[in-house]
């Protein structure tokens, strides 16, 4: 057993068990006061429990302020820890196998992942431009008819354009009765009174073309100058002319 300079009992002969001052080799320090081995801290007066004041970081061993707190202070080694442990710290440990992993490496010779294709370009799409036809109405009106003579071509007839879109386009004039609301609507102005309220219909295909039937208007309609039958559809092309009612066109356009 041996005694540290600051009277400590030690079972290590070379560092104090309690306070970790150095006994071989060192020349004892001269000892604190009575006062202050006795009583608490001089400067704070809090009780002495050790080398340290627990409050201000007092060092009764060598009569002066210590470190400036406890948190700053450096912890007394554990008894049981040997005097390797107390002069060396233990080399740091690489990341457990859990929580780290290596970065990916590029080998030389690996051929890079190439990107993914482009998307293909959207298929053009489809549109009516609607107008009046001069020819179309003298045609219609050579034929005769009881309305014949009430019917007259419109003296400004602005054209229109109509996207094609969605699963069918319903060509005629609306009817609040009928609750018939086509998607493309030649109510007017100007009104075309030879077309049906339902009077052809453009259907989408699953290559991306447009079909045209009748569903049975009354006064029929042409397709490049030819009648097309009742509920027969017929495929239709870039710039291909519709013909309904009295005097009204649609051109078909693929955009």
């Amino acid at each position: 057993m041996a005694t540290c300079p600051a009277g400590h009992d030690s079972s290590d002969e070379e560092y104090c068990d309690t306070c970790g001052m150095q006994i071989t080799g060192a020349a004892a320090p001269a000892a604190p006061p009575a006062s202050q081995q006795a009583g608490g801290c001089p400067d704070c007066g809090a009780p002495r429990g050790g080398r340290f004041c627990e409050s201000c970081g007092y060092d009764f061993v060598l009569g002066g302020p210590g470190a400036s707190s406890r948190a700053t202070r450096a912890p007394a080694p554990s008894p049981s820890a040997g005097v390797n442990s107390q002069r060396t710290a233990p080399p740091s440990s690489p990341p457990s196998s859990s929580s780290w992993r290596p970065a990916e490496v590029v080998r030389p010779g690996s051929a890079p992942v190439p990107p993914p294709p482009p998307p293909p370009p959207p298929q053009s799409g489809w549109v009516v431009v609607i107008g009046a036809d001069r020819a179309h109405y003298d045609a219609m009106i050579g034929q005769g008819g009881p309305d014949a003579a009430t019917v007259a071509f419109p003296p400004y007839c602005p054209e229109r354009r109509v996207a094609l879109s969605g699963p069918e386009m319903r060509v005629g004039r609306r009817s609040r009765s009928r609750s018939l609301q086509p998607e493309i609507d030649l109510t007017g102005p100007p009104e075309d009174p030879g077309v049906s309220h339902l009077h052809a219909v453009f259907l989408a295909q699953p290559d991306g073309t447009w079909q045209l039937v009748d569903p049975g208007s009354a006064n029929g309609t042409l397709l490049n100058g030819k009648a097309v039958e009742v509920n027969v559809p017929l495929p239709l092309s870039d710039g291909d002319r519709v013909h309904v009612g009295a005097w009204t066109v649609i051109t078909v356009r693929r955009a």
